[in-house]
């Protein structure tokens, strides 16, 4: 005979139950937080524990059905229909959720609250939701401090779920590159090094450039790095010389993105890895560990897009990006500036 539901009354934006609940609930389940003769239960627990019938709720002496309460619940809390459709799902497969400092705190396969960590911080997005790159810094920052994973759980228009991983990644490759020195001319949107000796020295030793019939065509950005680091001479096509400062001028005629781009290929580059242009991806770069030659080249490791520091994420496009960067076995990575430095946010998808 199945045991009478647990009576729970709702009391703003959580679900208040008697001290029977606490043995129940709470220390077979893992739901809710304990408080003096009772039990809380955040609105995503309670609805889920009434779908089953494991416990009823009244607010001012009416019972509410489940329909009921969840209509109530979505005037209560922005975006619970979301979390809801998250937390069961988990559920469902078996984990233990919890409300945590993000949305939920979900703790691994065959652990539990009070005897194993919490391994992710899950934050629930609608698919139509713009996501400011901070929302997603941040909780991944404060995921890494606590020792746990962020998961971002994306609710789309059909309530199904697509899971993805945001952290912080540490690039680093394993270049090292002497290039001789050379002139190069500036000509409309890109840069040629005419010296055929010092073309191939910089196309082998660093995967500079495109050879152009024993020339080097280089992007704006290889020849602004290499300016800087005084390997090229760069002059324009009446032989007059460029400074670093005239040459980026120039540049942000011809390219809009050029300083962002400038920033972060600097970095990468001064983190000894192989940067080359992601235009048939749809990123920026395309970037290598290592390349040991243009005759033996590998597959690159990482996409990496450029993106300012208020920017906007948009879910539908986050979600091409990653399934493109899986589909030909690279980590999809997008790069902000901080501060003085560079950081970079690697997003993939999870199969929980």
């Amino acid at each position: 005979m199945a045991e009478d539901p647990i009576l729970g009354e709702l009391s703003g934006d959580k679900v208040l139950l008697g001290g029977a609940a606490t043995g129940e609930l709470y220390e077979q389940g893992s739901f809710g937080r304990p408080v003096p003769g009772g039990l809380h239960l955040s609105l995503v627990e309670a609805a889920y524990l009434l779908d089953r019938g494991r416990i009823s709720v009244r607010v001012g002496g009416e019972d509410l059905d489940f329909q009921s309460f969840f209509e109530a619940a979505t005037a209560l809390e922005a975006g619970f229909e979301f979390r809801y459709v998250v937390y069961k799902d988990l559920r469902e497969r078996g984990y233990y959720v919890q409300p945590g400092v993000t949305d939920f705190r979900v703790y691994p396969r065959g652990g539990k609250p009070g005897k194993t960590p919490a391994e992710f911080y899950v934050h629930v997005v609608s698919e139509r939701e713009p996501v400011p790159l901070k929302e997603l810094v941040e909780p991944a920052k404060i995921a890494r401090q606590m020792r746990k994973r962020l998961m971002l759980a994306v609710v789309d228009e059909e309530s199904d779920i697509t899971f993805y991983e945001a952290k912080d990644r540490d690039l680093k490759g394993e270049m090292e590159v002497e290039a001789p020195g050379g002139t190069a001319t500036l000509l409309e949107d890109r840069v040629m090094l005419w010296d055929p000796e010092a073309s191939e020295a910089l196309h082998e030793g660093g995967f500079y450039g495109k050879p152009v019939g024993g020339r080097l065509q280089l992007s704006l950005v290889e020849s602004a790095y290499l300016l800087e680091k005084g390997v090229l001479r760069i002059v324009d096509r009446s032989g007059a010389p460029l400074t670093p400062e005239e040459f980026s001028r120039r540049s942000r005629l011809v390219e809009e993105e050029f300083d962002m781009k400038r920033l972060v290929y600097r970095d990468l580059r001064d983190r000894r890895l192989v940067v080359k242009t992601g235009f048939k991806f749809g990123s920026h770069f395309r970037v290598y560990k290592r390349v040991e030659g243009s005759k033996k080249v590998p597959h690159s490791e990482y996409l990496v897009h450029s993106v300012p520091e208020g920017h906007i994420f948009h879910l539908p496009v986050v979600s091409r990006a990653v399934r493109l960067a899986h589909s030909v076995r690279k980590q999809m990575v997008f790069a902000r500036q901080e501060g003085d430095e560079v950081k970079y946010l690697e997003i993939r998808r999870l199969k929980p």
